[in-house]
């Protein structure tokens, strides 16, 4: 039997924990609250700080050498060096350590590597510190721009023009808040030129050298329907059970895992050995794939989409990458939809302790699977945080099929909750086929 060390309290960590479970795993869960889900699947939880690294360390499973192997499902402690903190107690991980984890804390390292190693998919980009010198230059910049910190907001500090604000004085005013209030811990901001096609995710497992690419994904940031609102962390997604996405081709496909593979032999390159999950967000444009983000981990909704189809041992890819000998990697040929449930206000000002109940033999009986996220457990009943709730899985033949099953498991949950329902919609996909097709055939 393998110990795991599971470090993460969402519905990605409960996904991790579930796939590990399932591959033989003996679970020992430490996160922030208590996540119902992952506390049934584990032998052992601790609650506590999950993102520092000296807690971890000195949680007495660690301490006793009983644990296997760590796999750390969010970013904040790999970006704090958590990796780097276990394997000095002699725990073997999951996830890049700090110095390579750097490509999702910080967007301009990201942008520079690319650059400086001749990678395709990169993007005009300009870094600012000082608000004169970036008033001058957005004033006169031509194009359509996007505004981002060069840290890490949780998916909600990126404003795009056009979305998020509609004159080029708004982007200078978000901009200089963002140097002002150091949004995303640095006072430096980034500005990119806007891309336009649609967006999709290509998630690879990683042993630092070779890379295993997982079903495509793509994901809806908006709260609300039709793409409105603001942007969260992820309101659901979905991915087609022939591992593309009906706008993107075997070779876009192929375009862009080259690129995720030239930046680890890039980092690999400058002594930053990348090893574990590397998120890739593209843009599928008129002229071929481009790199919108790295993260240093699974995606969140994404993770529970390939995880949920992963027809491979987990226990064994995670050795792999920790040996530097990654197998081949399996999933099931099925369409998978995520729907998140989330409490009223999310985005701007969630309601939190409201009471959620959850039927999961209904949920279940749907053909769905359950997966609890930043909720708190307390004499058995359900509560909510300020942040998303849980999320349902629907499988099946096609995403119509998927889509669904989650829609019917959405009913059997009750409370101060709500959910985008327009997530996998036949019509809402069918048009981004349409609006694919107009930009690469428009002049």
């Amino acid at each position: 039997m393998t110990n795991v060390l599971v470090i993460g309290a969402g519905g990605r960590a409960h996904a991790i924990a579930a796939a590990l479970k399932r591959s033989g795993a003996t679970i020992y869960a430490v996160m922030k609250h208590r996540n119902p889900g992952i506390a049934r699947l584990a032998e052992d939880v601790v609650i506590g700080n999950h993102d520092d690294p000296e807690f971890v360390t000195g949680l007495k499973w660690v301490r006793d050498g009983i644990i296997d192997f760590a796999f750390i499902s969010p970013e904040a402690p790999l970006i704090n060096g958590m990796v780097d903190a276990l394997e000095a107690h002699g725990v073997p991980s999951v996830g890049p350590k700090k110095n390579a984890a750097i490509v999702e804390g910080s967007k301009e390292f990201t942008r520079e590597l690319m650059h400086r190693h001749g990678i395709p998919g990169g993007v005009e980009y300009h870094t600012f510190t000082d608000p004169e010198r970036l008033e001058e230059f957005l004033m006169d910049y031509d194009k359509q721009f996007v505004v981002k910190p060069i840290g890490v907001t949780g998916g909600k500090g990126v404003w795009v023009m056009g979305d998020h604000f509609s004159t080029k004085e708004e982007g200078i005013e978000y901009a200089k808040r963002v140097l002002e209030n150091r949004i995303g811990g640095e006072a430096k901001v980034l500005i990119e030129e806007k891309l336009v096609g649609e967006e999709f995710t290509l998630q690879v497992f990683t042993d630092g050298r070779e890379v295993r690419p997982m079903p495509l994904v793509q994901d809806f940031k908006r709260a609300y329907e039709g793409d409105k609102g603001p942007n969260t962390g992820g309101m659901g997604s979905y991915s087609a059970a022939d591992h593309l996405l009906p706008f993107v081709s075997e070779d876009e496909r192929a375009e862009a895992l080259d690129i995720l593979q030239k930046i680890i032999d890039a980092l690999h390159s400058e002594g930053r050995e990348y090893r574990g999950v590397l998120y890739g967000q593209f843009m599928l444009t008129p002229a071929g794939s481009k790199v919108v983000e790295l993260n240093c981990r699974f995606g969140d909704p994404e993770a529970m989409n390939v995880l949920s189809i992963l027809d491979s041992n987990l226990v064994h890819v995670a050795d792999g990458i920790i040996n530097r000998e990654l197998p081949e990697v399996r999933f099931k040929n099925l369409a998978t939809v995520v729907k998140y449930v989330v409490p009223e206000g999310y985005g701007t000002a969630p309601v939190k302790n409201a009471e959620i109940t959850v039927n999961e033999e209904a949920i279940r009986n749907e053909g769905a699977l359950l997966y609890y996220a930043s909720v708190n457990e307390e004499n058995g009943k359900i509560y909510t945080t300020t942040s998303r709730s849980l999320a349902v899985v629907g499988l099946g033949a096609r995403i119509e099929d998927a889509e669904r099953i989650a829609e019917r498991a959405l009913g059997h949950i009750q409370g101060r909750v709500f959910s985008r329902h327009d997530i996998a919609k036949r019509e809402v996909i069918e048009e981004k086929v349409k609006r694919m097709k107009r930009l690469k055939t428009s002049p």
